[in-house]
């Protein structure tokens, strides 16, 4: 057999959970054949431990597997959800004015389609979480059912709002399986197993994005949902004030560090600032004259110790740097800055009249 070529999509998904959809055509009693044979998956392969299939492939079968089951739960539940009863909570969902809005609409909307999980989103301080509650046996398809549904409210999140938008925390209410080391594809960022739901947490700052989404996009997006839930979502909309943060924490940083602290790769870093208008060298220029200035204007630091602060190996160079800001040097800014207070501070306060 020949090697996939080097531009072939990853097989990193479970085939443990086309087998968990297999189990649903077999408790109904019904072939799941025609639904394997959609996505090319044999039954030899299907019985591989340790087999993965690629995203195109469980996007198949999924659909496949949907529509012969007249579930597009896959069996998970004590009903079935008809197919069409997720597109029918989006259609509740995205009209909302703010994502946030929009998923605690989805939560709400989920419970009339099932008691069997129940979905909650919360905020505290500057994380929102989405937790599901287990109130029905999942058994074996407990695995497939949580990790499918928290794809599917993310899925959703980062379409609606048209942003990628990272995870700070995925959680699961139980040991690492044999394929743990696909969840790092499916939930970019710290994965916790051993929790006590299941759940994922962001920065609560997305659910103030407004909803970027009309009809139209809505119905052409329903025509083919299920790669939100199965390819991760590439634009973030609040990416350049994420980096922007970390730079003030650590102002010269790398790309590398600033790509890793936000999982990413330093390559889709470069390309996502550049889809919002920006750059990281643009970014790391704004950021360290803002700490320069700052400490310039409010202190008394030597200005060996400004450049450091601001993310610069010497004086020199951050002199340099400084003067293409500003036009003048660190010190010959602090000296006019100090100039000038004094000289406003003689007329403040004044009302015109003498000392009594």
């Amino acid at each position: 057999m020949s090697s996939p070529p080097d531009n072939a999509p990853a097989a990193v998904t479970p085939m443990a959970f086309v087998r968990c959809i297999a189990l649903a055509f077999e408790r109904r009693g019904l072939d799941a054949a025609p639904a394997l044979a959609a996505a090319q998956i044999t039954p030899a392969q299907l019985h591989r431990p340790d087999a993965r299939i690629t995203a195109l492939q469980m996007e198949l079968v999924s659909a496949a597997a949907m529509q012969a089951l007249d579930d597009e739960a896959l069996g998970w539940f004590s009903r079935r959800l008809p197919w069409g009863s997720y597109g029918l909570l989006c259609r509740a969902s995205t009209g909302a004015a703010s994502l946030g809005l929009a998923l605690k609409r989805w939560c709400r909307h989920h419970r009339l389609l099932t008691e069997d999980v129940l979905l909650r989103l919360e905020v505290a301080g500057d994380a929102a979480r989405l937790s599901l509650a287990e109130q029905w046996p999942l058994g074996e398809l407990r695995e497939f059912c949580l990790v499918t549904l928290l794809r599917y409210v993310h899925g959703y999140a980062c379409w609606a709002v048209d942003s990628r938008i990272p995870l700070l925390e995925a959680a699961f209410p139980f040991a690492p399986p044999p394929h743990a080391d696909a969840y790092a594809h499916m939930f970019p960022g710290p994965v916790r197993f051993g929790a006590d739901a299941a759940g994922f947490a962001f920065d609560a700052r997305y659910l103030a994005l407004p909803l970027r989404r009309d009809e139209a996009a809505l119905n052409a997006m329903l025509k083919r949902a299920l790669p939100l839930t199965v390819r991760q979502y590439r634009r973030d909309r609040l990416l350049a004030q994420r980096v922007r943060e970390r730079l003030r924490q650590q102002p010269g940083a790398t790309a590398e560090d600033l790509a890793g602290a936000l999982f990413l790769s330093a390559r889709s870093l470069h390309r996502q600032l550049q889809e919002e208008g920006a750059s990281l060298q643009a970014l790391k220029d704004a950021v360290r004259r803002d700490i320069a200035l700052e400490l310039l204007l409010r202190g008394n630091r030597p200005i060996k110790q400004v450049a450091q602060a601001a993310g610069f190996d010497n004086e020199k160079s951050f002199t340099r740097a400084f003067k293409g800001w500003t036009g003048e040097a660190p010190g010959a800014l602090r000296e006019r800055a100090k100039l000038a207070a004094a000289a406003g501070g003689g007329d403040s306060g004044g009302t015109g009249a003498g000392p009594a």
